[in-house]
């Protein structure tokens, strides 16, 4: 995918992946940020779950409960939720009903390409959520 924001997204999230702190605060935004949109449409909610599940993961392995994921697709689920973010990227997302769409074309494109390493995420969370 050629985005030169989304390319400036992952040149931070690489800046992000040696760091659970720095990780924790950006999802501490993304929580923010989330909190903030009308989720009502099903496409919406759609992105609205992909965020939750790289968010989970991205949370997982910053606090150490789970480094199964390799340092690529982290970095890219990373720049997934910068672009997300950051308000002044292909699309700004002031402008009404068009904002989120490169936001959203962004989180899908990430999620299928990382598919492999978030479904393998989603079992280890599963089998994790029937032990506790």
């Amino acid at each position: 995918m050629k985005n030169p924001f989304f390319d400036l997204a992952l040149a931070k999230a690489a800046r992000l992946t040696g760091k659970p702190g720095r990780i924790a605060l950006l999802l501490s935004k993304l929580g923010a940020r989330i909190t903030r949109i009308d989720w009502k449409s099903v496409s919406l909610s759609t992105a609205k779950e992909k965020l939750s599940v790289f968010s989970r993961l991205a949370g997982a392995y910053a606090s150490g409960t789970y480094r199964e994921v390799s340092w690529k697709s982290l970095m890219i689920v990373l720049a997934a939720i910068i672009y997300f973010l950051n308000p002044i990227d292909l699309i700004p997302d002031f402008i009404p009903a068009l904002g989120l769409t490169d936001d959203f074309s962004v989180l899908l494109w990430v999620y299928n390409t990382v598919s492999n390493e978030v479904n393998k995420f989603l079992t280890w969370e599963r089998s994790n959520l029937s032990i506790v």
